[in-house]
């Protein structure tokens, strides 16, 4: 059954989008920043010889290189004074969270409310500076040794060139920070999320080109494409379904006599997504099975006998690859969600509240509650996300299909897209409440 969000979003007139004057500058502003960004993706950071990067990163489409630079939209194989995107911003803010559970310091800035919030924010910018300049550096350093047949990929090496790429790298990181968290505050949407988005769709014509390239060369059939298009449609449709699925726990509040009023005796609910960890759990699996193949495609086979045989056992397609991928998928959707999640703590603010679960009594027995339920909707968001990403790596291993587009970068892709709608359908209800008001005053003047 529908929430009454969703019915009252259902009854929009998307013919007052063209009222809507505030959200069509925010629509602006955001078209604005993310064009910005992909122009940004284009211009190539100094001393670098273009013909040789490629052809090294060609090399390296398989490995974490290749699932980076999907996430950049081929800043980094260009490598661009956006190469390192924004996944310094989002690692800092993972470690961030992490703290949380750990350090009682962070968990106490949590509970100051908006300051405290701030103050966490500058902690990960703080971060975010720190962890690019290492990424910058070990990129400057490992630009240095790349070779290929056609020569070096730096021109002329040495710590100028390492200064200057620093330098400029962690620069459009920190642009990017910047700018996502413009969108965030002045278009739609969230800007971290949306600057991510636009790098991984800005690369799906030329997969859809490259898919339909195969088939009129006879390498795919037309109905295996068909099927392939067919099929992609369906997953996304299971996705929107899951990402929107959610388990609704009945609280009910007590009954309170003020003087000759009653008050209270409402019921609420606490809804817990089945995904809870949302896209991490597949790219922190993606990330650790992909570091061997890199460190082995940049030894070019001269590294440790026992490496190359890791690597052997971690191609695309391969029994142990999948097993592994799919336990580090489902390990880390328990770990995460146990991060963002503490039961515990939701059910000190319930009772506190004066909020309880009926037939739970409040305290310790709803903790285990609420920690049993989210722990078997775990397991069902687990299972979801290793199915949406093991059937891409199938495809590509077993009929070669280059259409990189599945898994986690659907996940994104479809997420992003919800979140972003359902901004805009919340900026379109606002206004049309704001219509309302006014003609109401209009009204009451009158009479």
């Amino acid at each position: 059954m529908a929430s009454p969000a969703d019915q009252m979003a259902a009854n929009i007139n998307f013919g007052a989008f063209s009222k809507a004057t505030e959200l069509k500058q925010r629509i602006w502003f955001t078209l604005g920043a993310l064009i910005v960004y992909r122009i940004g993706a284009y211009i190539p950071i100094p001393g670098i010889d273009p013909v040789v990067l490629k052809d090294i990163f060609s090399q390296q489409a398989g490995g974490i290189l290749g699932m980076f630079d999907m996430f950049a939209g081929g800043a980094l194989s260009r490598m661009t004074i956006f190469a390192l995107n924004i996944m310094p911003y989002i690692s800092a803010s993972i470690i961030m969270q992490l703290m949380g559970s750990v350090s009682p310091t962070i968990e106490a800035l949590k509970k100051e409310g908006e300051a405290g919030r701030k103050k966490i924010n500058q902690y990960t910018r703080y971060g975010t500076v720190i962890i690019a300049t290492l990424q910058a550096y070990g990129i400057a350093a490992g630009l240095e040794g790349m070779q290929s047949s056609a020569g070096s990929a730096v021109i002329e090496g040495g710590w100028f060139f390492k200064f200057t790429t620093v330098i400029t790298l962690v620069g459009g990181t920190v642009f990017l920070m910047w700018l996502g968290e413009q969108i965030t505050a002045r278009g739609v949407g969230n800007g971290i999320s949306l600057i991510i988005f636009s790098g991984i769709v800005a690369a799906l014509p030329s997969a859809i080109a490259g898919t339909l390239e195969l088939g009129r060369t006879g390498a795919l059939s037309t109905l295996f494409i068909i099927f392939l298009f067919v099929m992609s449609a369906a997953v996304i449709a299971f996705i929107v379904f899951m990402e929107r699925a959610q388990r609704r726990i009945l609280i009910q509040y007590p009954k309170r006599q003020q003087g000759n009023k009653q008050t209270g005796g409402e019921s609420s609910h606490l809804p817990l997504k089945i995904n809870t960890a949302g896209v991490i759990p597949p790219i922190f699996a993606s990330s650790i099975l992909l570091l061997p193949i890199t460190v082995i495609g940049f030894s070019a086979g001269q590294g440790p006998e026992w490496l190359n045989t890791v690597a052997a056992y971690l191609g695309h397609g391969q029994p142990v690859y999948l097993a592994l991928y799919i336990g580090l998928i489902v390990f880390f959707a328990f770990f995460y969600t146990a991060i963002v999640f503490n039961p515990v703590e939701t059910a000190d603010n319930l009772k506190k509240h004066g909020g309880f679960v009926p037939g739970i009594r409040p305290g310790k027995n709803t903790s285990k509650y609420l920690d049993y339920v989210l722990s078997r909707l775990t397991v069902v968001g687990a299972a979801y996300l290793a199915l949406v990403c093991l059937l891409p790596e199938i495809l590509i291993s077993k009929f070669s299909v280059p259409f990189y587009f599945g898994g986690t970068s659907l996940l994104i892709v479809v997420s992003v897209t919800m979140d972003t709608v359902v901004q805009v359908q919340s900026h379109m209800l606002a206004h049309q409440y704001e219509g309302l008001i006014k003609k109401s005053k209009l009204r009451g003047k009158r009479k």
